[in-house]
């Protein structure tokens, strides 16, 4: 009679396992299917004020700026929201029809990145920069939101990220900082970061973006 109690306890215990990692197995794929859901699902983009005569305010303060600095004197732009994002409206080089020509490579070359890019939206708050993007991947567009501080660091320009997600799903401080580092070391970015001897100092304040010069 003892010798069969062992046997009796055991299999409970197995059934119990097999139990427990099922439950951990459709846990880990209900998890995936929502981080998939979530980065796949777009941000809506920000109440962005634009238009041409922003733009047309934005090319005269510029066209102010350089007149200045030709002259010798130092002078400070500044732009608010609605001029910055009339200005890159006009500027901006985005292909909204564009397909991807080939597979993507381990590294993106920066003419991929360029026309895989099919919106950019900036929203300037207190200090701190917002930008919103909307690329494309494999033909799904995706929108990529990111937050952070501009800074000129030694005569390079530097961004902060405070915070940022991909659709809606949040990316990770750590994973933020770790991929803005990479961006800014870069050595095929470093020279494109590198900003005028002329300029001393760039940042966003009270909702403007500031650059001054020397």
């Amino acid at each position: 009679m003892s010798e069969t109690l062992p046997a009796a306890a055991e299999k409970p215990r197995a059934s119990l396992w097999t139990w427990i990692f099922r439950v951990l197995r459709w846990s880990t794929y209900a998890a995936a299917l929502v981080t998939l859901a979530l980065a796949l699902h777009k941000s809506a983009p920000p109440p962005i004020q634009a238009s041409p005569l922003a733009a047309e305010r934005a090319e005269q303060k510029i066209r102010q700026l350089d007149e200045t600095l030709a002259s010798g004197t130092p002078a400070t732009l500044r732009l608010d929201e609605s001029e910055l994002n009339s200005f890159l409206a006009t500027h901006l080089d985005l292909a909204p029809n564009a397909t991807p020509a080939s597979p993507p490579a381990a590294e993106p070359t920066e003419a991929q990145v360029r026309s895989s890019v099919r919106d950019v939206k900036v929203q300037l708050i207190a200090d701190r920069l917002r930008a919103y993007v909307v690329f494309d991947v494999h033909g799904k567009e995706m929108t990529l939101q990111i937050e952070g501080r501009l800074q000129n660091v030694n005569g390079y320009l530097q961004f902060v990220p405070t915070e940022g997600a991909i659709g809606s799903l949040p990316i990770p401080q750590s994973a933020l900082e770790s991929a803005m580092r990479r961006v800014m070391e870069s050595p095929d970015n470093r020279e494109k970061l590198k900003l005028p001897a002329s300029l001393a100092d760039i940042r966003v304040e009270n909702g403007e973006i500031v650059v001054s010069y020397k």
